[in-house]
């Protein structure tokens, strides 16, 4: 079972899921800087915070320096969200790692950690946001 299928029982996708750690790393964040940290077109992450907004996980707040600029803040729904997406998670790397020993499954994470880090990934994106990035940017 893919980790989006997952997620589905939680009336949730994995874009939803990124955007609510992201916001959790960085609790106040801007739209726009969330944006570019995720590396997504901004449109798209207004749409994905609207349907976030609406079922009560995240809470936009006016910037107490720009009044333009929103506040991106968790819900405690929202942290109640996270923690199931954890769960899932953990269902679904354990589902994927069954195969593996404690040493392989540790190999294995150095291993993916430094292919990350070698191509330019973040710690906490999903490498589909960063895909997006590089797409734009070779657009011009």
């Amino acid at each position: 079972m893919k980790f989006g299928e997952r997620m589905a029982s939680l009336d949730l996708t994995p874009p939803h899921a990124g955007i609510l750690r992201a916001i959790l790393a960085s609790e106040g964040t801007s739209q726009k800087a969330l944006a570019e940290t995720l590396g997504i077109v901004p449109s798209r992450l207004v749409e994905l915070l609207d349907e976030l907004d609406r079922r009560g996980l995240v809470e936009r707040r006016n910037d107490e320096d720009d009044r333009r600029v929103y506040a991106l803040h968790l819900t405690k729904k929202g942290a109640s969200a996270l923690e199931s997406i954890g769960r899932v998670g953990r269902d679904h790397e354990e589902s994927l790692l069954a195969a593996l020993t404690p040493a392989e499954r540790e190999t294995l994470t150095t291993l993916l950690a430094r292919v990350a880090e070698h191509q330019g990934l973040h710690p906490g994106v999903h490498p589909g946001y960063s895909k997006l990035r590089r797409q734009r940017r070779a657009r011009g």
